[in-house]
């Protein structure tokens, strides 16, 4: 990718001019980032208590039945919002689809594994272990490429 950038005191604001071919998730996250849509924390529900969570401590965020949880090192916190608004909210950078019900931490991988029925095994710095499909193995290698911090 090309960067140009020019200073000057004509212009009032600054203002992001993209030449691409196609769209692509980098110039996605580009975008977003650009914005300030970057959410470092969310906050959760776990025994009645509201709990504040910083992004770089999840794990993972999983839905299952109408559950939307966060899978830190040692507990499960309920969300309030739905799987594809977390996938939203998160940096993409940082935070990409491991499956249909799952979202995972890139910057929180320890190591993978192939399984024989060609999806990833996820370990996590925590201990923690989830499974990336087939559909998506090819989204979280380019985004272990290019995201992170």
């Amino acid at each position: 990718m090309k960067i140009n950038i020019d200073i000057s005191d004509e212009y009032e604001e600054p203002v992001m001019t993209i030449h691409a071919k196609e769209w692509t998730r980098e110039l996605e996250s580009i975008v977003k980032f650009s914005k300030g849509s970057r959410v470092k924390r969310l906050v959760g529900e776990k025994g009645g208590q509201s709990f504040i969570i910083q992004a770089e401590d999840i794990d993972y965020v999983q839905a299952e039945g109408r559950k939307v949880t966060a899978v830190l090192k040692d507990q499960i916190i309920e969300l309030k919002m739905k799987l594809y608004e977390v996938e939203e909210t998160l940096d993409q950078r940082q935070f990409t689809r491991f499956s249909k019900s799952v979202i995972g931490n890139v910057d929180q991988i320890h190591r993978f594994e192939l399984s024989f029925n060609g999806n990833l095994c996820v370990y996590f710095k925590s201990g923690n272990k989830e499974y990336v499909s087939r559909k998506y193995t090819k989204v979280v290698h380019e985004t272990l490429r290019t995201g992170g911090k």
